[in-house]
């Protein structure tokens, strides 16, 4: 078992003496493995945190998303280490093979190709096994995309959702943004760098051209870039700067202003109400005039509601 240098000051040395923690079925397994949960860097391989080198170099098993990007973070070590592939393919069939290690008493550490485990990335199967088992699961915090993209943005932070990657498909990615529309926390979205225009242009359609956003790509790499402004700026940028269409991004979108009213208007609920008892020209009409929206966004509004 691993004993954890780093937390002797807070937990007991041997992890697997320490008081069992109550379950929902029950104690810690006694004398069971612990599921490490460790966050590897986003890009830059200096963000690893020593402790997580420490478990690295030490646990019998890691689980990897991708075992080839993952081995360059587990430093040379005496006894080798056993891998597992752990992704979307094949997680159901694996976790059963690896909570019987558990119960044996191999710790196994669980990483993904890059920041949190399970943020947008598999694990979850794992880990809700391991506690069913009374399995004990520790994380080993560090990097995550959304929480440094966050820190960096310049957009409130009191308050935010994190909403991971948005559909494919337009349409279905217009009609999630239109849940999130009149929201008032911060919302962070991961996009594909490739696919960056597409999103900004969705967000321009359903959240306007004026709403606060910014766009993190390549967080800790050598061409890093945070930008925030307008949705309509940050959408003429990308445009016309192909380079910003590379690689992993992280967006932001500031939430929905809410201060100048008492009861303010809600454009989504108005527009079901209008599309339900109105033409489409004239229900559009008025709520561009009561929210403020696009006239051409507040018709396409009345259309897809009375076509559903």
């Amino acid at each position: 078992m691993i004993r954890n240098r780093f937390m002797s000051a807070i937990i007991p040395a041997d992890l697997h003496q320490a008081e069992p923690l109550d379950h929902a079925d029950g104690q810690i397994l006694e004398n069971a493995g612990t599921l490490w949960i460790v966050a590897t860097p986003i890009g830059n391989l200096g963000d690893v945190s020593d402790r997580a080198r420490d478990i690295l170099s030490r646990v019998p098993i890691i689980a990897a998303e991708d075992t080839r990007t993952s081995q360059k973070l587990v430093p040379a070590r005496k006894a080798p280490v056993r891998w597992f592939a752990l992704h979307d393919h094949n997680e159901a069939s694996a976790v059963e093979r690896l909570i019987k290690h558990l119960e044996q008493g191999q710790d196994i550490a669980l990483v993904s190709d890059a920041g949190t485990p399970l943020i947008s990335d598999p694990g979850f199967r794992l880990v809700s096994a391991a506690h069913d088992h009374g399995i004990r699961v520790s994380p080993v915090p560090g990097p995550s995309a959304a929480i440094a993209a966050l820190s960096a943005a310049g957009l409130a932070t009191d308050r935010f959702s994190f909403e991971g990657f948005l559909p494919a498909k337009r349409s279905a990615r217009q009609q999630r943004l239109q849940a999130l529309a009149d929201r008032t926390e911060t919302h962070i979205f991961y996009v594909p760098a490739r696919d960056l225009i597409k999103v900004l242009e969705d967000l321009q359609h359903v959240f306007g051209g004026q709403r606060l956003a910014a766009v993190a790509r390549e967080i800790s790499k050598q061409f890093e870039t945070i930008r925030r402004g307008p949705v309509d700026g940050l959408l003429d940028w990308v445009q016309a700067d192909s380079d910003q269409l590379r690689g992993e991004c992280v967006v932001l979108t500031a939430g929905a202003d809410n201060s100048n009213s008492m009861n303010p208007i809600q454009p989504r609920a108005l527009a079901e109400q209008l599309a339900a008892e109105l033409p489409p020209a004239r229900a559009a009409r008025i709520l561009t005039r009561l929210s403020g929206m696009p006239r051409k966004q507040a018709f396409e509004l009345i259309e897809q509601l009375r076509q559903s």
